[in-house]
Parts: C-alpha cells; sequence; structure tokens
C-alpha cells in the first residue's frame, strides 16, 4: 500500500474532525482562517510581524530547513546556534520525530538529530568554523523588565467570518482592561459578534453600524484615540475581488488622510485579497498587510515539501510558546554603535531569546531583496556583518515568555 501525504485546507473548523477520519495520518490539515486570524491578531499589536511570517513561507527568501550535521553531535544547542554565519537555528528535531522548537540552551545534541534551521536554501546551512565571534560586550544591554501591562484600545472596520477569531485570539495577548470596538455594516455581525464572542476574558466589546467607507462616520469614531486598528476585507456584500479590495483601500485612505491632519500615528493591518493591489495600498503608509490568499498559497506549498513544517508553523503563529516577538532594539545593544549579529544574538540568549532578524525604522541601506520591500524586516542576517541600530528600530527575536506584557508602550 502507498503512503500519501496530502495537504488539504479547511476554511470551517467544524469540518476537521470528519477530514482528519478520512485521510487519517496521511492528511495534514490547514485551518486558513485560524492561521489568518492568530497572525492579524499578532501583527495589529506588533508592526511588521505579517512581513517576517510571510518571508519565513515564501520560496523566494529565507525559509526553514532540516539540516543533520554530524560535527554537532555531543555539542549543545546554544553551540550550535552559533555556528553558523548564514543561517539562524531555532531548533531541534529529535532522531524519535520529535521537534523542539528553542529548546534550553544546554540541550545535548544527539546522533540522528537535526537542527532546524532559518536560511536561504537546503544547502547554506553550512557550518561556518567561525572561533572568534566578535561580541562586544560592552554593547550589551538587558531591558529591565519592569513595564506593567496597559489596557488597549482597538478598532476593527468591516466584517467577515474571520472577525470573530481575531476577536478571540486578540483577548489572549492583551491586558485585562483593553477594549475593542467594531464598525460594520454586515446586518448580521452584532448577532454573530454575541454568540462566537461571549467568552471575553480581558475585552470589553462595543458595536457601531454603519459604512465603513462613511469619513463621518470614521471621524466621529475619534480613530485617533485607538492604539490599533483592523480593517478587515468585507466579504458578502460583493464577489468581487477587485471591489472589495477598493473599498478596503478606500478606508485606508481616509484613515491615514485623519492621522496626517491630527498629526497622530497608529497602527493599522489591513486585509487585501488580491496581492497586486498591496503596491496600491503601499501609498496609505499602512504599518503592515495581510495578504490572505497568498498566506494561504505560501503555507499549502510549503507543507506539501515538508509535512513537519506544519507543526513548526502553528507553534510560531499561535499565542503559546514559544512565538516571534519584534522588541525595541535597545533592550539588547547600546544604540548608535555598531555591533555585529553575533552581539545581539548573545544578548538575547542571556535573556532566554533568540535573536533571528531586526527590523529597521528608517533603512538608509539596501540588502537582502531591498530589504523586503522596505519594511525594513531582515531575517537571518549575516552574523558578522556590523549593523547600526538607532531609535525606533526593534530586534526579531523567538521565546518562550511572553513579551507582549514588557513591550514599550
Amino acid at each position: 500500500d502507498h503512503i500519501y501525504h496530502i495537504v488539504a485546507e479547511i476554511r470551517d473548523p467544524r469540518n476537521v474532525i470528519i477530514a482528519e477520519i478520512a485521510g487519517k495520518e496521511e492528511v495534514q490539515l490547514v485551518i486558513f482562517d485560524y492561521l489568518v486570524s492568530r497572525i492579524t491578531a499578532q501583527t495589529c499589536r506588533q508592526p511588521g510581524l505579517s512581513v517576517v511570517f510571510t518571508e519565513l513561507l515564501d520560496f523566494s527568501g529565507d525559509e526553514i530547513y532540516f539540516e543533520n550535521e554530524p560535527k554537532l553531535v555531543g555539542r549543545t544547542f546554544i553551540e550550535a546556534m552559533f555556528s553558523y554565519d548564514t543561517s539562524s537555528i531555532i531548533g531541534i528535531r529529535k532522531k524519535s520525530g520529535e521537534v523542539l522548537m528553542k529548546p534550553a540552551f544546554d540541550t545535548l545534541i544527539e546522533e540522528g538529530d537535526m537542527v532546524i534551521a532559518v536560511s536561504e536554501d537546503d544547502d547554506t546551512v553550512v557550518m561556518s568554523n567561525i572561533s572568534e565571534f566578535g561580541i562586544l560586550n560592552e554593547a550589551i544591554r538587558k531591558d529591565p523588565k519592569d513595564y506593567k501591562p496597559i489596557p488597549e484600545s482597538t478598532l476593527i472596520i468591516g466584517w467577515n467570518r474571520r472577525a470573530p477569531l481575531i476577536i478571540n485570539e486578540l483577548d489572549k495577548y492583551v491586558a485585562a482592561g483593553s477594549k475593542i470596538t467594531i464598525l460594520a455594516e454586515n446586518k448580521d455581525a452584532e448577532e454573530q459578534l454575541a454568540f462566537h464572542c461571549s467568552d471575553l476574558e480581558n475585552q470589553s466589546v462595543r458595536f457601531w453600524y454603519g459604512d465603513t467607507t462613511n469619513r463621518k462616520i470614521l471621524d466621529q469614531l475619534m480613530v485617533e484615540d485607538y492604539d490599533h486598528i483592523i480593517v478587515l476585507s468585507i466579504q458578502g456584500i460583493s464577489s468581487d475581488i477587485q471591489l472589495t479590495d477598493a473599498r478596503t483601500l478606500n478606508t485606508l485612505l481616509h484613515l491615514r488622510d485623519i492621522a496626517d491632519k491630527k498629526g497622530h500615528n497608529f497602527s493599522i493591518v489591513s486585509e487585501m485579497l488580491d496581492d497586486r493591489n498591496r503596491e496600491l495600498a503601499e501609498i496609505t503608509h499602512t504599518d503592515d498587510f495581510i495578504v490572505s490568499v497568498k498566506l494561504d498559497s505560501l503555507m499549502l506549498a510549503q507543507i506539501s515539501e515538508n509535512k513537519e513544517l506544519k507543526d513548526i508553523f502553528e507553534d510560531l503563529f499561535s499565542a503559546g510558546p514559544p512565538s516571534i516577538y519584534i522588541m525595541p532594539a535597545e533592550y539588547y545593544v547600546e544604540l548608535n554603535r555598531a555591533v555585529n549579529f553575533y552581539t545581539v544574538i548573545e544578548s538575547a540568549r542571556q535573556q532566554n531569546q533568540i535573536a533571528i532578524g531586526y527590523k529597521l525604522k528608517n533603512p538608509n541601506q539596501q540588502t537582502k531583496e531591498e530589504l523586503i520591500l522596505a519594511h525594513g524586516v531582515v531575517v537571518n542576517p549575516k552574523k558578522t556583518n556590523n549593523v547600526f541600530f538607532s531609535e525606533g528600530d526593534k530586534i526579531i527575536v523567538l521565546s518562550d515568555e511572553d513579551l507582549s506584557t514588557w513591550m514599550k508602550q
């Protein structure tokens, strides 16, 4: 009997059980709405995060690979981390098949184990033989972690089937006392909200019914008072993808104009159904975009290449540990001083984190695919290269601890 490797997308979570019965061990199920809702919830609080996720999923950038390296047998995970200059080691796949994302740093690598690496290609996961790392210990900084969780206010403009999932997902991240406002024109949105979001612990919800492209309503909402804004594609009103994206762009342009006139900066995350409309959306200077269809296809393609990636992606994209965070650079190194990325990795290690990249606020040098289309994001930088971090720059880390509770507000 031939064992098949089947990857299937499930849009309605209620169908998971029957799909698992039908596919048994041969099928890998991707619950697309869960994926997008998780990424949306995380990205609205950490602008740039969807760019990091897309980079890990996109075959044209740096991806996740499994590599067997006999030279690492008997060495610790931390030694493996420092053994690669052009790859970022984020975990171990044990000989038994168990996947350990961000294991304890003193975990020993045994015969038959594989390292899990973020790298440009499978043939670039190569040990560097570097023994002098050029770490500037005097440049290492440690955040005191004395920030208190602060209640947040979120505005969701638009409504679709993922909205309740996003609201429930946000509840896992925000501090108690947070508030969420929904502006929607779908007549059944308030009923869906009451049915699917009845057990929120950290957020209170209010609902506005109205046209999401109406400037008067947006002004009445005082959008400049919100910490985060999510603009959802309003599916159901029209089956025309371009018309739906046009409405989203209309709302984004109003929001950006309000921000400019009020002199207020806020995080805006938006869904775009057609990736070709991303360039149009760039003129709104939106902080981040969730391109639903693109994420969908990238995830399916990656898992079809390696079914073990499914568990890794679910770990990284879920609220549970370990998770990816984008943290202020000054938590790790002295600003306005050239340091190599080995120094950043060592600083993060001292705080029980793995540094895998950075995000520059004002990128002035063009590297790594034009710094991922000017979002300033670099995943898996060459560790021997120096970086000059300034105010507003961020470090991308993998952490077991919920760092969202001590992110600088």
